[in-house]
């Protein structure tokens, strides 16, 4: 999926448009059942918001970004502009809502890392299409543009109107699911749904590879340039015309899947914006999710590019020395299977 010709000059590397909240999260021994209290160990309230965590993420990876949003004029959104400007995030284009205050997320994690998650939007679904066409000279200036569904459909899609004219790479991770029009998935080069989302997008129940090569052929018949399917707990398939790359799930200690997908999504943003294959962007992407899930909390626990690099070094001398299960089992390097022909 080259570049379109004659694309300007890129002056930040990853641009995203999205949702920014405050998270709210508690972390107890199990998710409470309907109409049960179940009492925690841990309280923590921190910056979260699907755009907000992958330009964070994106920008510990090593990327000039820039985000695209909206803030309440309260001191959540007062605290949120601080800790992106903090994180080396460009803010000029997040707008301060008069009428709607910032977004906030309440977060329940258990004791395996599963969690579950009640949001109040509010700014959020007023980030709409004229705030995008304010932003569109900032967006035609990225290399990739990186979206999600926390902000209303229309914003998506006009922001991936204008990133793909311009030439720039365009990136979807949509969460929270709703069906899409193919219209959407025409402008992208990349779509990256969990299992849960790829069966609201394409009816298909995911529990492992097979069923999640079923999901990606429907987004790729149905215009999506590639896709990355969560195949349950086994890992991602990642899928485009000419091929897929298996990218098994990394074994770590994990804490809180919170802030893994934003990881994920980010870090493949980052690795499309310095021209790495999709199989390497994947590689990239998994190592960034996984590390993501050691640590309580979305933007607390995202990687810095050092760490990823590190894991993957691991995870390659392993391969080469044939480590056992008491190392490093199910690495990247000694499980991934791949058939492609020229990786786009």
């Amino acid at each position: 999926m080259p570049r379109a010709a004659g694309a300007r000059h890129a002056t930040y590397d990853v641009v995203v448009v999205g949702g920014a909240n405050v998270d709210y999260l508690v972390r107890g021994p199990a998710l409470p059942t309907p109409g049960a209290t179940v009492r925690g160990t841990e309280f923590q309230e921190a910056p979260g918001g699907k755009g907000a965590n992958q330009a964070v993420a994106a920008a510990r990876l090593g990327a000039r970004v820039a985000l695209v949003a909206r803030v309440g004029a309260d001191r959540r959104g007062d605290d949120l502009l601080e800790r992106l400007a903090a994180e080396g995030v460009e803010t000029c284009y997040v707008v301060r809502d008069q009428s709607e205050r910032t977004g906030v997320a309440v977060v329940q994690v258990d004791a395996r890392g599963e969690k579950q998650i009640l949001t109040a939007p509010g700014a959020n679904l007023r980030l709409g299409v004229g705030d995008v066409e304010a932003a569109a000279p900032l967006i035609r200036s990225a290399r990739v543009l990186l979206t999600q569904l926390e902000a209303p459909l229309d914003t998506a899609m006009e922001a991936a109107r204008v990133a793909h004219d311009a030439g720039a790479r365009v990136v979807l991770d949509p969460a929270p699911p709703i069906p899409l029009p193919d219209e959407l998935l025409r402008l992208l080069d990349v779509i990256r749904p969990n299992a849960g989302e790829a069966r609201v997008l394409t009816s298909v129940e995911v529990r492992d590879r097979a069923s999640a090569r079923r999901a990606a052929d429907v987004l790729l018949a149905r215009g999506a340039g590639a896709a990355v399917v969560q195949a349950g707990g086994e890992g991602n398939l990642l899928v485009w015309s000419s091929g897929e790359y298996w990218l098994p799930h990394i074994p770590v200690v994990s804490v809180d899947a919170t802030g893994a997908g934003d990881a994920f999504a980010a870090a493949l943003a980052v690795q499309l914006a310095e021209e790495c294959s999709l199989p390497e962007a994947g590689r990239f992407a998994s190592a960034a999710a996984a590390l993501a899930t050691m640590k309580l909390g979305a933007q607390a626990a995202l990687p810095g590019r050092a760490e990823v690099l590190a894991l993957l070094a691991e995870q390659g001398a392993a391969a080469r020395t044939g480590a056992g299960a008491n190392t490093v089992t199910n690495t990247v390097e000694n499980t991934l299977e791949h058939t492609f022909e020229q990786p786009p």
